[in-house]
């Protein structure tokens, strides 16, 4: 029986890693008396995956995670069951049986991100709207990635043109005076096997390009949704 699950990780379980979340669920499945299924050989381990992992630091409202179980068990059991398990912050919002074979990670296309920051060089949101649909019209989009081997530091650059889907911007729902330069951006970017931007990497290049003025003590990213794509349509994975 496989089951596809949405769940959130949010305020400081956002700085746990990829690898402590899947021994965080492992504990919780165990505990909360899942009949999950484990493969097997010497060292059995149990049949979950959780697709396009997030970045330290980035909150989500909406991860998904595929399970295998034994048997069948109410959603609305299988939910209540590891909730009282979880820690404040992880959160199991849906679940669905499905019958896909493709892993879900496979299936995984694009990304929507929640982004805030303060920017001092912003004059209004109409010119930073313009100054961004120029951006996206550019040929190439460059940013450079620095990555550490050994003693050495490798830097390389990338076209991330082809990974940006649209991107919507709005004021920040404050009552600051300074509103106009409280910025939220909603952002389509691509995610999955075939092309993955991490949304930093995105408001580093409108830094570079646009020279906005970005305070990054005050950079929020949430992760709001992940979508496949199936004969050109985008759609949940539940």
């Amino acid at each position: 029986m496989n089951l596809r699950i949405r769940f959130t990780k949010e305020n400081y379980l956002k700085y746990i890693s990829h690898h402590d979340l899947m021994r965080l669920f492992e504990r919780t499945f165990r505990r909360a008396n899942i009949p999950i299924k484990y493969s097997e050989g010497f060292n059995p381990q149990p049949k979950l995956s959780i697709a396009n992992p997030l970045a330290l630091g980035i909150a989500s409202c909406s991860e998904y995670m595929d399970i295998e179980l034994q048997e069948k068990m109410p959603e609305e059991v299988f939910i209540n069951k590891v909730n009282t398990q979880l820690p404040e912050g992880i959160r199991i919002v849906e679940v669905k049986y499905i019958e896909e074979t493709k892993s879900l990670s496979s299936l995984i296309r694009w990304s929507c991100y929640e982004i805030e920051f303060y920017a001092a060089n912003i004059k209004s949101i109409e010119e930073l709207e313009e100054s961004i649909k120029n951006l996206l019209e550019e040929e190439k989009i460059m940013v450079t990635k620095v990555k550490r081997k050994k003693n050495r530091i490798i830097e390389k650059e990338r076209n991330i043109k082809n990974l940006i889907g649209n991107v919507i911007v709005k004021l920040k729902d404050t009552n600051a005076e300074r509103d106009t330069k409280f910025i939220v951006l909603n952002c389509l970017l691509r995610a999955g096997d075939k092309g993955n931007l991490n949304p930093r990497d995105f408001i580093m290049a409108m830094e570079k390009y646009l020279n906005i003025g970005i305070d990054w003590d005050t950079l929020e990213i949430n992760r709001v949704a992940l979508f496949i794509e199936t004969d050109g349509e985008i759609q949940s994975p539940i």
